[in-house]
């Protein structure tokens, strides 16, 4: 059985093939599937944006298909900048590095104690047959005023969770895997997977 995975970004591909292998299932990206799939993500929730690009792969290639929406909720700024975290800043940040200096500025004036966040990852399976499945999971912590870490990418670096006593980007690959927001939505989803095939 074969799967789209609705994303040519390869660490998403590498973490859902990885799952998908579990049930025999062949993950190919949009790139080996030869679709070429640039949905405009105009739902307002990770749930819907996620449950968009699932279901455009899947018309597109009458295969089952998965997508994964995610992004970062900061409290203090109303849950922001939420499905818009990849293009928060709009024009004016080009970059990882320059959107999440653009949120350190937004929230200058917010306390510590009061800089709660989390990371909100949705993936979303659809098959021809009109089955859905989704799955929801997330990560608390809070956002520093400065940058920690290397690794990851995004906000990773002003990402500070309590129970590790570090940021996400200073983690190893491995612990970040074993608690990150995706690394929750994909365990859920293996389960609900292990249900349907």
């Amino acid at each position: 059985m074969k799967f789209i995975i609705a994303t040519n970004n390869e660490k998403k591909l590498r973490e859902m093939g990885a799952i998908l292998e579990k049930f025999g299932v062949e993950a190919l990206s949009l790139d080996e599937a030869g679709i070429e799939s640039d949905v405009e993500e105009t739902g307002t929730t990770f749930e819907e944006n996620s449950r968009l690009k699932a279901v455009a792969a899947m018309q597109v290639s009458g295969l089952p298909a998965i997508a994964d929406d995610s992004g970062l909720e900061v409290d203090a700024l109303g849950g922001a900048p939420g499905i818009y975290s990849a293009r928060y800043g709009g024009e004016k940040c080009k970059d990882d590095v320059e959107r999440y200096q653009y949120l350190l500025e937004n929230m200058e004036d917010v306390p510590d104690g009061e800089r709660t966040a989390r990371f909100v990852s949705v993936i979303t399976c659809v098959f021809p047959d009109g089955r859905e499945i989704s799955a929801r999971g997330e990560i608390e912590g809070e956002i520093l005023r400065g940058a920690y870490g290397e690794g990851g990418f995004g906000y990773d670096p002003i990402f500070f969770v309590p129970e590790e006593g570090m940021t996400t980007a200073e983690m190893s690959q491995e612990r970040k895997n074993e608690i990150s927001h995706r690394a929750k939505s994909l365990k859920i989803m293996a389960e609900k997977l292990e249900e349907v095939l």
